[in-house]
């Protein structure tokens, strides 16, 4: 198989470079040149929101091309026009956030959508996101794949969800755990996401999937008790109330990343249907291995995970999680 990764130096798309190379495919990797690919890779640079910036990839053909585009979706729609005549199919990496909200548990892939437009600019992450899937589609028709992820976890994240955590509780003492232990979450380890992505383009699938864990495949104990056991920091997980911490005004998804008291957003965030995904080979690793393979990354790095620069920063302060504590 010949790849077109668009992008491919960090997180998802690196993952997805990885895992193609551990498949023997031949990769390409178009990106800005300011990370470095991995090894094996051949590179191609242009700046998709510039004047002429796909210039590189007016030749060439491939079996298949990724997209992890998440900014303003005529990005896509000019890569997958530039590209529809030279490439077999197109794997778009979408988001579970296309789904309009509020969305009930159990949601499908034939819920209903956000507007967007493949000819919008950037607007907000939910439009452009479902702007991207029309302009993969328009280009790509049933050649087009369109992998709806939900939270994304594992080694090379640049968000500052997992490592916040993993550094936090690798500090030790007491540690502000969001309740209840029990509550379920919904991820995808990005090293699944990537080999599911390369399985179904592969075997010729087409059209949305939400890809995410089963709900309950984790709980918030479970993966909290596992960075305790994993950084071996002494950790004393305190945990609180949810209602008293809406009280107090922490804000759910930032301050503690990951968790969403249960009620409406939660529905919407961890407790999506994904059957049809199961149904089409998808497995997803214990929460263990995902936390265990992540710190052994931020380790090897020196313990300061990468951080995008348009994604604020997550957690909270530790002024106010000693006040919350009462400490």
């Amino acid at each position: 198989m010949k790849l077109l990764m668009l992008g491919g130096t960090e997180f998802v798309g690196r993952a997805i470079t990885e895992d193609a190379l551990t498949r023997g495919w031949e990769v390409t990797v178009f990106h800005r040149g300011h990370h470095t690919p991995p090894p094996g890779t051949s590179a191609l640079h242009g700046d998709r929101t510039a004047p002429d910036g796909l210039a590189a990839l007016g030749t060439g053909e491939w079996d298949l091309v990724v997209d992890t585009w998440g900014g303003a979706p005529t990005a896509v729609r000019d890569s997958a026009r530039l590209l529809r005549d030279r490439a077999g199919r197109y794997a778009y990496v979408s988001s579970r956030s296309v789904y309009a909200y509020p969305a009930p548990a159990g949601l499908a892939e034939d819920a209903p959508l956000v507007g967007g437009s493949p000819d919008a600019g950037p607007t907000a992450y939910p439009e452009d996101k479902r702007g991207g899937e029309l302009a993969a589609l328009d280009a790509f028709a049933d050649r087009a794949l369109l992998v709806r992820a939900g939270l994304i976890l594992g080694p090379y994240e640049n968000v500052g969800r997992l490592p916040w955590w993993l550094d936090r509780i690798a500090r030790g003492g007491p540690v502000l755990a969001p309740g209840p232990r029990d509550l379920p979450i919904q991820y995808i380890d990005v090293r699944d996401l990537a080999r599911w992505t390369l399985d179904a383009a592969a075997a010729g699938r087409s059209g949305a999937y939400n890809l995410v864990s089963p709900s309950g495949h984790a709980t918030m104990g479970g993966l909290l008790d596992a960075c305790a056991t994993t950084t071996g920091g002494g950790a004393e997980l305190r945990w609180t109330d949810p209602d008293r911490l809406l009280e107090a005004g922490v804000e759910p998804w930032t301050e503690l990343p990951v968790w969403v008291p249960e009620g409406e957003a939660h529905d919407h965030m961890h407790r999506g249907d994904v059957s049809k995904a199961l149904a089409a080979g998808l497995t997803c690793r214990p929460v263990e291995e995902t936390v265990a393979d992540t710190w052994a990354w931020l380790r090897a790095l020196g313990g300061a995970a990468p951080q995008r620069p348009d994604v604020p920063a997550k957690g909270i302060s530790a002024e106010r999680e000693a006040a919350l504590l009462g400490l």
